[in-house]
């Protein structure tokens, strides 16, 4: 996760209200959709009264779409197109663009017409009165139940239930959130719907809020429960992220002593058949067991040590660190190596 240097922040605030807004839309195949697209975003960016950009990032769409996004761009300069060499997914686009906004806030959706523009407002608001992350909830979802709907549930519910963390609509990509945690986002995979837990994970208050949804007019949907098990297996990545990324010994180094215990349990009980009279004991499988949990045991705890060295360079070598500071009081000078998610330093 990449860190934020204190000495490029604004070194004052008021209060969390939107100074400028950049509004990231990945785009993969969606010709028919762009110019309702921008027009919707015409009607809402313009009366916030705040400096805005918007930040469309072409996945390698094939449809006419990369062609379409440049006139727009060359009609509107306050358009940026980030333009991709072939199709690296909606995660990807989405780590693009909010590595190359600008501004004090970010917004993220769907470039499909089902996220309404109309949102944003009531997003920022929940920005202005001090939160880091506002996620939508698409309450009266316009999808198909049983390749939609239904699987999302279900994700949305294992989700919760495996990092604590309550939200009812993990999928929603309408987000708004402060440019600083934004950045602070290392995405891959199917990860960019895991953003308020990754954020939450490093500090970040974050809010649910209900979002409308629209029924797709143009175009197919890029989704269905393929992308669901993908976002499972993904799932398995942010739980040892959340819990055990700084220290995996805690992880691998527990593991190896349950499979000591199990060894020893298993090589007490060897003992105890040989002191009873059993003479062959090459065929014993309790023996053969012992054995194997004593070398998986060892494994692990190799493992354990190795993903130690390796969590230190990664942290040190580049200057990270498992922590973020929200706010620093009496600071005369601001230290350039301490990653931050805060609102105000105070001087």
């Amino acid at each position: 996760m990449s860190s934020n240097v204190l000495g490029s922040l604004p070194q004052t605030h008021d209060g969390g209200a939107c100074r400028s807004l950049s509004v990231v839309v990945p785009i993969y195949n969606e010709a028919e959709n762009l110019d309702h697209l921008y027009n919707d975003l015409n009607k809402v960016l313009p009366g916030l009264d705040c400096p805005y950009e918007i930040i469309l990032v072409d996945d390698g769409s094939t449809d006419g779409s990369q062609s379409r996004l440049r006139e727009i761009a060359n009609l509107d300069p306050q358009v940026r197109v980030v333009l991709f060499r072939k199709n690296y997914g909606q995660t990807a686009a989405m780590q693009a663009g909010l590595q190359l906004s600008s501004n004090d806030v970010v917004v993220t959706m769907d470039g499909d017409l089902q996220n309404d523009p109309s949102d944003i407002p009531m997003m920022l608001g929940k920005i202005s009165q001090g939160y880091d992350l506002v996620h939508g909830w698409r309450k009266e979802r316009k999808d198909a139940w049983i390749n939609r709907r239904l699987p999302s549930q279900l994700a949305n519910w294992l989700i919760s239930k495996t990092t604590g963390f309550q939200i009812h609509d993990l999928g929603c990509t309408l987000k708004a959130m402060r440019r600083e945690i934004a950045q602070d986002l290392e995405l891959y995979g199917e990860m960019h719907r895991f953003i308020p837990i990754l954020a939450h994970q490093r500090g970040a208050r974050c809010i649910e809020v209900v979002t409308k949804h629209h029924p797709r007019r143009f175009g197919k949907t890029k989704y269905g429960i393929g992308r669901s098990l993908r976002v499972v297996l993904d799932l398995l990545t942010v739980k040892f992220l959340l819990d055990y990324f700084a220290s995996p010994m805690k992880l691998f180094g527990m593991i190896a002593v349950w499979c000591f215990v199990a060894s020893g349990v298993s090589g007490f009980s060897v003992m105890a058949m040989k002191i009873l009279g059993q003479v062959d004991m090459t065929g014993n499988p309790l023996l053969l067991l012992t054995v194997l949990l004593v070398t998986t045991g060892i494994q692990f705890l190799s493992l354990g040590l190795l993903s130690e060295v390796n969590a230190r360079t990664y942290y040190g070598s580049v200057g990270k660190q498992h922590f973020a500071v929200r706010e620093l009081l009496n600071f005369e000078t601001l230290p350039g190596d301490v990653p931050v998610e805060y609102d105000e330093v105070a001087a």
